[in-house]
């Protein structure tokens, strides 16, 4: 069945459902050495809870809803999906590297997304029982409870969870200076942080992919914030090409002076 027409709320249930059962399938690989194996010349690992976790998504999405599209990091693309309105956009485990390592920074990230843009979302962290969730024209939860990105103030620098090279060269254009947070392994949960609060910015490195940004993106935006270009401009997903430029995210207020002050990091 289709979704009816600005009616996300079901699709946001399937998610979240098939998330747990991902997230808890997960859970029974980490800290237990699960198998590793190298991918993209060696540069991205993946991991037997990986697989595990995709092909549960896969089954309890896809046939629930088997017009949907599919792009995941952890299957093969099918071009088909271009053909589709409608798509499951898919990172088994956001932060394959903090699993592998045992660190609980990591998440199931699961979103739909019609026609380009991101309708509904759910970010799962199992290790850290946390669930972020979000539908258009609906308010982003965690654990149930709204949250919201933060507003600028004076009064303190910007909280920013920011690569260090690319620190050197925004803290002396952002008013008030950067306060760096330390990396934060998962990408997705780095955008969830903006989201509710607890870092008010970051910048994302080009060629962050489809899968990385769609749960989160939805999330943030319905937490009144937004993760935008470099020039501005709000992304599409389900392209050919899944791969995106510099981003930055911030809360609506600050975001244009985020942008500005970035501008010059496009390419990085």
């Amino acid at each position: 069945m289709t979704s009816p027409a600005n009616d996300w709320t079901a699709d946001l249930d399937l998610l979240t459902a098939a998330a747990r059962l991902a997230g808890a399938r997960a859970l029974e690989f980490f800290r237990k050495g699960p198998e590793v194996w190298w991918k993209n010349g060696g540069h991205s690992p993946v991991s037997a809870a990986d697989f595990a976790a995709n092909d549960i998504l896969k089954k309890e999405l896809l046939s629930a809803r088997p017009n949907y599209g599919w792009l995941s990091e952890e299957t093969d693309d099918d071009a088909g999906r271009l053909d589709c309105e409608t798509v499951f956009v898919i990172d088994p485990i956001d932060g394959t590297r903090a699993f592998i390592a045992g660190k609980d920074i990591w998440c199931v990230s699961a979103a739909v997304v019609h026609k380009g843009r991101p309708v509904a979302g759910v970010l799962f962290a199992p290790s850290l029982d946390e669930l972020y969730t979000a539908a258009a024209d609906g308010v982003a939860l965690k654990n149930g409870q709204p949250i919201r990105a933060t507003e600028p103030d004076a009064d303190r620098p910007t909280r920013m969870a920011v690569p260090e090279d690319m620190l050197r060269h925004i803290d002396k254009h952002v008013v008030g200076g950067v306060h760096r947070i330390s990396h934060v392994p998962s990408l997705a949960y780095r955008l969830a942080m903006v989201a509710d609060g607890r870092i008010d910015a970051t910048l994302v490195k080009r060629n962050a992919h489809d899968w990385d940004l769609a749960a989160a993106d939805l999330i943030l935006a319905r937490a009144g914030g937004s993760l935008v270009t470099l020039d501005g401009e709000a992304l599409s997903y389900n392209r050919p090409n899944v791969s995106h430029e510099t981003l930055a995210a911030a809360g609506l207020s600050r975001l244009s002076s985020l942008v500005d002050a970035s501008r010059h990091l496009a390419g990085h």
